[in-house]
């Protein structure tokens, strides 16, 4: 294969490096208009804007323990007290479970539904002196609606058998851990 040019004959691969350089070009010009605050705004001028915490707070009325809701950017930010019991009665388990029971809820899925510009919701449990116990992400795009039954169905076995049957706590902390960005106090949970 000849990539030489000596005027004489076709160069082979001619078209290759013109579609390289043509590609080359777009890629700057569009690096170009990220660098420009303008761009930003033409480029998400259609996203909507987050809620407030007054917006999304009726969603989770009927939670107990709810501390507060905040707003991180367009991420939801729940914060949740964890009773002392059920960190001494449940040890590990009872602690790397917390995020979920409040995350995995109709009224999660709702939030992400009814309000198109928050990117996550993260809960926060604390221990009744403040100390962080866990904390779980869980992105918008994160489940798929099969995925949110299933997460319901999970959470719902858990809730209703979870203190006879320990079992049912440590397949919704699986489910979490597969399907959020989390983080646990090392003071409560030994891993």
């Amino acid at each position: 294969m000849n990539t030489t040019y000596d005027g004489d004959e076709p160069m082979e691969g001619k078209d290759i490096v013109v579609r390289e350089s043509l590609v080359a070009g777009a890629l700057a010009c569009l690096f170009g208009l990220a660098a420009c605050d303008g761009a930003r705004d033409f480029l998400y001028r259609d996203a909507a804007p987050p809620p407030t915490a007054e917006e999304v707070a009726p969603h989770y009325v009927a939670h107990g323990g709810l501390l507060g809701i905040e707003l991180n950017g367009n991420v939801v930010e729940l914060t949740v007290r964890q009773p002392y019991d059920h960190l001494q009665r449940g040890g590990s388990l009872w602690a790397r479970v917390g995020p979920y029971v409040y995350l995995f809820t109709p009224a999660t899925r709702d939030v992400f539904s009814d309000f198109p510009g928050v990117a996550a919701v993260r809960v926060i449990t604390v221990a009744p002196d403040g100390a962080e116990v866990a904390r779980a992400m869980l992105h918008r795009d994160a489940l798929s609606d099969m995925h949110w039954r299933r997460s319901l169905n999970i959470l719902g076995h858990a809730l209703k058998d979870g203190q006879k049957s320990p079992r049912r706590l440590e397949m919704l902390t699986d489910w979490g851990e597969a399907h959020t960005d989390f983080r646990y106090n090392p003071e409560f949970v030994n891993r």
